[in-house]
């Protein structure tokens, strides 16, 4: 089910040229729905990330618990890169029975890349969710995700980045707001957008036709992750986020707003 409007005449030409040529190619596959048999999810934690200011609350087990919690166990693999050996102990002692590997690469380009590895093994119609290890997940986002995969876009996030609401944030945004389009399934609304961080969901065979694109733009030691969602845009993939979104990064700049995420880290 969804809701398409007409898009506005009055807009740039070529965001105009690219939603238009994305929303078309999104109302081919509404007439032909996808089916997710599974969703395999990739967890990158690292001991040594980015500098950035976060809420008390965002710690890297707390959001590793809330994401189980959410997603349970099954096909669920994390990868731990530069981790002390207690935060490795830790791990196995919660969760003994998950899929884990240890790394040492001490970038998350590199870790990405390994969990791209992984999820380019599966069948091609499986879902994927790369997830990184500072985010918190509302209760029924694995319903909403799949409900997004099954729309049919390309990309999936489940954040619903700040910097899309006011100038200055991301370089396409002007008046305070982003040139978009709004779907309608049978939980939430949805909307292109037009970049997102390296937490995102496709299928494997989406990962498959665009694997030169993410092997280039995270090939240093740092993703490019809006360079990387500008190439595909450009290319006429589509991402899609709800709103509002059902999942947070747990930067205090950049929390995705309308949520308690305080009071949800708290019931883990």
């Amino acid at each position: 089910m969804y809701y398409q409007k007409t898009v506005n005449a009055n807009i740039p030409g070529k965001a105009r040229r690219q939603i238009l040529k994305i929303t078309k190619k999104l109302k081919r596959l509404f007439e032909n729905p996808v089916r997710v048999e599974n969703l395999q999810t990739y967890y990158r934690l690292s001991d040594c990330g980015y500098d950035k200011v976060k809420p008390p609350y965002i710690d890297n087990e707390t959001c590793l618990r809330n994401f189980i919690s959410q997603f349970g166990q099954k096909n669920f693999h994390l990868i731990a890169d530069n981790v002390n050996d207690s935060t490795w102990e830790r791990i196995n002692e919660l969760y003994p029975s998950i899929t884990s590997s240890r790394t040492t690469f001490g970038n998350g380009a590199a870790s990405f890349n390994m969990a791209l590895d992984l999820a380019l093994e599966q069948t091609a119609c499986e879902g994927v969710y790369f997830v990184e290890d500072d985010y918190l997940h509302q209760p029924g986002s694995y319903e909403i995700l799949i409900e997004g995969l099954e729309l049919g876009a390309d990309y999936i996030t489940l954040y619903d980045h700040p910097d899309k609401y006011f100038d200055g944030g991301n370089p396409l945004i002007e008046g305070d707001g982003e040139i978009t389009k709004v779907y309608l399934t049978k939980s939430c609304h949805w909307k292109l957008t037009n970049s997102t961080t390296m937490t995102f969901a496709a299928t494997v065979k989406t990962l498959r036709k665009n694997e030169s694109v993410l092997r280039k733009w995270t090939s240093s030691t740092h993703p490019h992750d809006f360079d990387l969602f500008m190439e595909l845009r450009d290319m006429g993939s589509s991402l899609i986020s709800p709103i509002p979104g059902y999942a947070t990064h747990g930067e205090t700049k950049w929390l995705c707003p309308l949520v308690n995420w305080e009071a949800l880290a708290k019931e883990e």
